[in-house]
């Protein structure tokens, strides 16, 4: 894994968040390719750059694209 796969990854959890909104953590992991460890380190990328936000719904931690 490198740091073009985590960028890779950033795309297709953002074009997923896109398609059907705010998903559990849980939810993207498990929708987007990758495995749970890239999916999770794509999510940091995102929130880095300040194109998501997360916030607890329940017992879940959710993300949604800023607008």
């Amino acid at each position: 894994m490198n740091v073009d796969d985590v960028g890779f990854a950033a795309g297709s959890v953002w074009q997923f968040l896109k398609e059907n909104g705010p998903a559990s953590v849980s939810k993207v992991t498990e929708s987007v390719e990758g495995g749970r460890t890239l999916v999770l380190m794509a999510l940091g990328w995102l929130a880095r750059e300040g194109k998501v936000e997360f916030y607890p719904e329940g017992r879940a931690q959710f993300v949604r694209l800023r607008e």
